[in-house]
């Protein structure tokens, strides 16, 4: 593994009287046994295909072909998907430098746009600004019904259209396979227009289809190693399957204690802050897998997306000083020694004669583990992750060791991971609004 958690200063024997004891983290723990019974049956029976994606191989010619296909002649891939179908690939992009400060607006050809909100304005912007004849577009919709996603996809295909720019090269689509008896308006749509289309698994859903077409097709698009992130998600599963003891599996000592904390101390938020640029998005993607999955029957914590250093001076003040209802997870990156090193000279010209020689590696590296054990000193349960390295491999394992931590919660609280009925009754209401009926 390339991740390492420790949950030590979550302990009530570390921190007082708002960490874990002994004995609820113990009795969550053995509750987990039950799910990960299910998930190795799962595995066993192929009835939850997440499981399966790490050791798949098959698809990657196809998703590397597509991709190659994409940026052949291309100045910018824009990305029409939303939640899922969006947030997946972000992460993964990320690691390339996409959506990066001071780094994103720097990379070659092609562009990647990821346009997963709606507003009227800023899509009207871009269709007005970019060189279509050169753009290529991808949109994702498991359903094939999002109703954000086919507007912006008719939108697009009327400005290609009025540019004079065939539909047929310029597009790509991933939505489910047709089903008979069951309309995909975004397929029809595309398949009108001779547009290919991947097929998105019927069995994963978009919030966990990251390691899928949908998150491995923008990754292969940036040029990142689509097998290594499967196969560093591999690394957080392989402690499941080979029936390591609950404690042994990091996936559900982390579920345990975010559920035992939450059931025992009221710790009804969980923060998610990354010391890394490029894990960002992965705090992103995390709120969603989180929040959706588990937000059902008035169960559920309510996740919290933080980056550091940058929110130690917005968040940390409440965090350490505001209410006791959180538990901190905090994504360290091994950077000492990183980075542009002090001149001696200017350093003791800013009063910092400290600073010479050092890196901006090694602040960030101290900023991070600051917070943490600021955070543990002043009684706040705090999990960390030391991750040595930020890749394709150590993503992979990330993002999986969250879905499978993620699907273990909610064993524990009772509930289904991996429906959403009340994302869709506002869909519903929302298309009443739209066309008045």
């Amino acid at each position: 593994m390339s991740l390492n958690q420790s949950i030590d200063s979550a302990l009530e024997k570390s921190v007082g009287p708002h960490g874990v004891d002994d004995a609820a983290l113990a009795a969550a723990l053995a509750r987990t046994e039950g799910a990960l019974d299910r998930l190795r049956q799962h595995y066993a029976e192929g009835t939850l295909p997440l499981l399966r994606l790490p050791e798949k191989q098959d698809d990657l010619a196809e998703i590397r072909a597509a991709a190659a296909k994409l940026k052949d002649g291309a100045t910018d891939v824009v990305v029409l998907g939303t939640g899922g179908s969006s947030l997946g690939g972000q992460t993964l992009a990320q690691l390339a430098g996409y959506a990066v400060p001071g780094v994103g607006a720097l990379r070659a050809p092609p562009r990647l746009h990821f346009i997963d909100n709606l507003d009227a304005l800023s899509f009207e912007t871009m269709l007005g600004k970019l060189p279509l004849s050169t753009t290529r577009f991808v949109a994702i919709s498991k359903s094939g019904g999002t109703a954000e996603t086919l507007m912006q996809t008719i939108a697009a295909l009327t400005a290609l259209k009025n540019a004079g720019v065939d539909a047929g090269t310029a597009f790509f689509g991933i939505s489910e396979p047709a089903k008979a008896g069951k309309r995909n308006g975004l397929r029809d749509l595309l398949t009108h227009h001779k547009v290919t289309l991947l097929d998105h698994d019927t069995q994963v859903g978009g919030r966990y289809s990251a390691l899928t077409n949908v998150g491995l097709l923008p990754a292969a698009v940036f040029g990142l190693d689509i097998a290594a992130i499967r196969t560093g998600a591999g690394a957080a599963l392989a402690p499941v399957l080979a029936k390591k003891k609950p404690a042994e599996v990091p996936a559900a000592l982390g579920a345990a204690l975010a559920v035992s904390l939450a059931e025992s101390k009221g710790k009804s938020i969980g923060v998610l802050m990354a010391y890394a640029d490029r894990l960002e998005r992965l705090t992103r993607w995390y709120v969603q897998l989180w929040a959706e999955s588990l937000g059902k029957d008035g169960k559920g914590t309510t996740p919290l997306a933080a980056l550091g250093p940058v929110d130690q001076h917005s968040q940390v003040q409440l965090f350490i000083a505001g209410p006791r209802d959180k538990l901190f997870n905090v994504v360290l990156v091994k950077s000492a020694g990183l980075g542009p090193r002090m001149d001696a000279e200017l350093a003791k010209l800013a009063g910092e004669p400290g600073f010479a020689g050092k890196t901006i590696g090694d602040l960030a590296a101290a900023e991070g583990r600051a917070t943490a054990e600021t955070l543990a000193k002043n009684g706040c349960p705090v999990r960390t992750f030391t991750l040595d390295k930020l890749d394709e491999a150590t993503l992979g394992e990330l993002m999986m060791h969250f879905m499978l931590e993620t699907i273990v919660a909610a064993h524990l609280m009772g509930i289904d991971a991996f429906d959403q009925p009340a994302v869709e009754e506002g869909k519903v209401l929302a298309k009443k609004y739209l066309i008045g009926s």
